[in-house]
């Protein structure tokens, strides 16, 4: 059975059927939470519980923590970015933990980004070192694998794209709300990963809608283990495992994409971004994103989170 963890600014809860239940614990970060598991389990049998809406949700990951993201991994996407899903390679980019937002707070667009998007995606929060070079295999994937929980990998794709530079466009403070709660689940709860949906409404406008299996290309397992090649993961980093299409941003038109490989630089995406501008999807202050994330039967749920976009 999924144990769902909710945290504020001074208290982690767990979420039962009486409400949110205090988890009498010393842990002040994700991690150490997850080492007091005595405390989650008597919170979970727990009947106090307080009403869920009247609590003032945080990120239940804390920072600083690795914020580790796969690239182009859903097919439905690579395609709508104008690549071939088949020969999409595993790749992975860095965000900065200061990044991390609570579920329900502002979305803050910088003053000098013109092209803000959004990218629904279901975060695993790492329950076990992995050093590099540690061998994975489908039995050890619970093991590693506290807990998942909603992220939106926010870009500014005016900064990404003529920089190809990632790392800026995805850090901003705010740029990654997480959240509203950590779910753990057991080994058997795991298995059913590939029937999770993400969807991500702006406005009330369902824009993103997919569901893992048949469009996700690398799952959890390959994906730690390519990172276990290089990458040290600790309890409480949080792995981003890719974005279905429904984005702001497409791929333009074949012909166009050739014609504009032949200019300079400089005059393409000047180009690229005066048609860009033409685009009403990207997000604007005022706007409302909805992001959730779970099987369609109810049994795994993720939670819904739900922020405000507004100007720095």
């Amino acid at each position: 059975m999924t144990t769902t963890i909710l945290r504020t600014a001074d208290a982690w809860y767990v979420q039962t059927d009486s409400g949110a239940v205090r988890i009498d614990t010393e842990a002040s970060t994700t991690a150490e939470l997850l080492g007091d598991r005595a405390a989650i389990d008597t919170a979970s049998s727990g009947t106090l519980g307080v009403p869920v809406e009247t609590l003032t949700l945080v990120s239940p990951v804390t920072a600083p923590c690795r914020v580790v993201a796969q690239m182009t991994n859903y097919a439905s996407h690579v395609k709508d970015s104008g690549m071939n899903p088949e020969t999409v390679p595993l790749t992975f980019f860095r965000k900065a933990s200061g990044s991390i937002n609570g579920p329900a707070d502002d979305i803050v667009k910088p003053r000098h980004v013109r092209f803000m998007d959004y990218e629904v995606e279901i975060g695993l929060v790492v329950g076990r070192e992995l050093p590099v070079g540690t061998t994975l295999g489908d039995a050890d994937l619970p093991d590693y694998i506290a807990g998942l929980v909603v992220t939106n990998d926010v870009s500014a794709r005016d900064v990404q794209l003529p920089k190809t530079q990632f790392y800026e466009a995805k850090s901003y403070p705010t740029f990654t709300p997480v959240g509203p709660s950590l779910v753990l689940l057991d080994r058997d709860e795991l298995t059913r990963f590939r029937d999770l949906r993400l969807q991500l409404r702006v406005n009330g406008e369902l824009r993103q809608d997919s569901v893992v299996g048949g469009d996700m290309i690398y799952p959890p397992l390959r994906a730690l283990q390519e990172l276990t090649r290089f990458q040290r993961l600790d309890v409480g980093d949080l792995v981003l495992t890719g974005t279905p299409a429904g984005t702001a941003l497409s791929a333009p038109p074949k012909p166009i994409e050739i014609i504009g490989a032949l200019l300079p630089p400089a005059v393409k995406w000047r180009a690229f971004f005066k048609a860009q501008a033409k685009n009403d999807k990207y997000l604007k202050p005022g706007d409302v994103v909805e992001a959730h994330v779970g099987t369609d039967d109810g049994v795994i749920d993720l939670g819904t989170q739900r922020a405000v976009v507004r100007y720095a």
